[in-house]
């Protein structure tokens, strides 16, 4: 019998700038079913599938978007160099802005690959008054120009076919010279007509000047906190919380109830068999992953991807760009920043969408020191509000000043420079609810096979090191070194070892050991700071390495340690 997998296929390679619509060209081809992986040697991640058409196999890669086959970051190298293996270059163009666009398609047609054209975004062109003759520019280029709108999937069919006229291009010119053999070309082949500004035309102008723009940029960025997180709590209280407790841990005790050795019940049920605090790798090491954190993962991709389709984050990148370029980071970075103060697995997870690892590192920190995430500031909210707004006010004021202090200090010490931001503005669009659902389910089963087992992992090791003691041991120890240091009651060693495994719950263990107003806030910046819950930690270890994220471990605590101790001198 002839195995599938054998079978010879060739390899295209999607490519094209940012935001000219490569991604949903590529899901229109391939369907759902992708695999995820990142280049050899480098962080940059690469999508794939198999498309089968009229008996010919092939393997299509989506990757990141670059500007120039030269190269301008480690990134954009990567890309470039994964373009060697390719049989067929797929270049996707945004066909309203053709001009611009045609800079990489010269230099794509130079590499010596048989190549095709997409004119993505077909449709618009239309609106926006713009009529490109696609077979005038197909006999210049010498290579086939198809005219795509990826989201409607008018023209995919055309493409297809075209793979099998995939061809090498005879077109060529002095690199000097590129950008007057584009407006040959423009001239030849485009023509546009005089049109009225659209709604979206004027919504892009408002959204982009700072005057305007910054003001909508804080309410978007509101807008966002708030439907994440009413997304998230609406499916952990009204579905997914009830279904764990009333139906999956009935059923798992009674499934269980035959087990009579002691260790083996403790390390499945945990200690005391409920689904958040026991510990057990089928309570808590399935409850953390998939009831408290999964709804957060859902709700911020969907939000991600809508603001990705419709074409403003890119937008929200550049007006916040300024700002945190003086952190040494990138106007994106604010997502993840914002995530964080509802939950930081996802927050973590979106450091993806920046370029260097310098620049995941410097947010990584900020998403971890700059605020409690949402569960432990309504924790704080709640057992803080009998000390008066003042302490509740100089708890987060303190985090705010102390994660703002060390990004900066780090941007001085990390070596490595912070790129300018180069990104096109697409035109605002309405996005496919297919791309939308693909993409969702892309980024959802990422954090499935990759920080579902990582956490599953760190519940299990936990629970052996509960069974054996070891816990008891280090909360004891920690209790007499933060009641000399800290001037914190000895039993905050326990809330300490408790922190670590869910945050909200040990904010909550300090309303018992009835604290002053001064112990209180030592002991609440500190829990913050001190550590990532464990969900948190395996998933920086998965996303940065286990060497990279010990240092940022090593830095939070010693500097939770530190503050502690000033605190504990200077506040009356």
């Amino acid at each position: 019998m002839k195995n599938p997998a054998a079978e010879p296929f060739k390899k295209i390679v999607i490519t094209g700038i940012p935001n000219s619509g490569k991604s949903s060209v590529f899901s229109r081809l391939t369907g759902t079913e992708v695999i995820s992986a990142n280049y050899p040697g480098s962080t940059v991640e690469l999508k794939k599938s198999i498309m089968h058409v009229n008996g010919s196999k092939y393997e299509v890669t989506d990757t990141p978007g670059i500007f120039s086959t030269e190269g301008g970051t480690p990134a954009e190298l990567a890309v470039i160099k994964i373009f060697d293996d390719a049989d067929i270059l797929m270049n996707v163009v945004d066909s309203t802005n053709l001009e611009r666009n045609l800079h990489l398609t010269l230099e794509l047609l130079q590499l010596g690959k048989p190549a095709v054209i997409v004119l993505n975004f077909w449709d618009e062109t239309k609106h926006n008054g713009i009529d490109i003759d696609a077979k005038r520019l197909e006999k210049i280029l010498g290579v086939p120009v198809i005219p795509v709108c990826a989201i409607s999937g008018e023209g995919v069919k055309d493409l297809v076919l075209a793979l099998a006229g995939a061809g090498i291009s005879s077109f060529r010119f002095k690199k000097q010279d590129i950008w007057k053999e584009i407006g040959i070309i423009i001239g030849d082949t485009q023509k546009v007509f005089h049109k009225h500004h659209s709604f979206a035309e004027r919504l892009s102008d408002i959204t982009i000047k700072s005057a305007t723009g910054l003001p909508l940029a804080a309410a978007v960025l509101m807008l966002l906190f708030i439907l994440i997180r009413f997304i998230a709590e609406s499916l952990i209280n009204n579905c997914l919380d009830p279904l764990f407790n009333n139906v999956y841990m009935p059923f798992l005790h009674k499934i269980c109830a035959p087990i009579s050795i002691p260790f083996i019940r403790e390390l499945l049920l945990g200690k005391s068999g409920e689904a958040m605090t026991s510990f057990g790798i089928l309570t808590t090491g399935l409850y953390v992953p998939f009831v408290s954190v999964l709804p957060y993962i859902f709700s911020f991709y969907l939000a991600l991807s809508f603001l990705e389709d419709t074409g403003y984050l890119p937008r929200l990148a550049v007006l916040l760009d300024n700002i945190f370029h003086k952190l040494g980071l990138h106007g994106f970075s604010s997502i993840p920043v914002v995530l964080g103060l509802g939950c930081k697995v996802p927050a973590l997870l979106s450091l993806r969408m920046l370029g260097t690892e310098r620049e995941k590192v410097l947010t990584a920190v900020l998403i971890l020191m700059s605020a409690p995430c949402m569960p432990q500031s309504a924790m704080i909210f709640s057992v803080g509000a009998k000390y008066g707004a003042g302490v509740l006010m100089t708890i987060f004021g303190v985090l705010f000043v102390i994660s703002v202090t060390t990004s900066v200090f780090l941007n001085k010490l990390v070596k490595g420079e912070t790129p300018e931001l180069f990104m096109e503005m697409p035109p605002y669009r309405i996005p496919g609810i297919g791309v939308l659902a693909g993409k969702l389910w892309f980024r959802i089963k990422d954090f499935l096979f990759e920080a579902v087992p990582m956490i599953f992992f760190g519940v299990f090791v936990i629970d052996i090191l509960d069974i054996i003691g070891f816990i008891a041991i280090i909360s004891r120890t920690l209790g007499i070194v933060t009641s000399a240091i800290m001037g914190v009651p000895a039993e905050t060693g326990v809330v300490m070892i408790l922190g670590f495994l869910r945050k909200d719950m040990s904010i909550s263990m300090l309303a018992p050991l009835n604290l002053t107003a001064k112990q209180f806030i030592i002991a609440s910046i500190f829990m913050v700071m001190y550590l990532p819950c464990f969900a948190t930690f395996f998933t920086l270890i998965k996303e940065l390495g286990m060497k990279i994220a010990s240092r940022i471990f090593i830095l939070m605590f010693s500097i939770a340690i530190a503050l502690s101790a000033l605190l504990n001198i200077i506040i009356r």
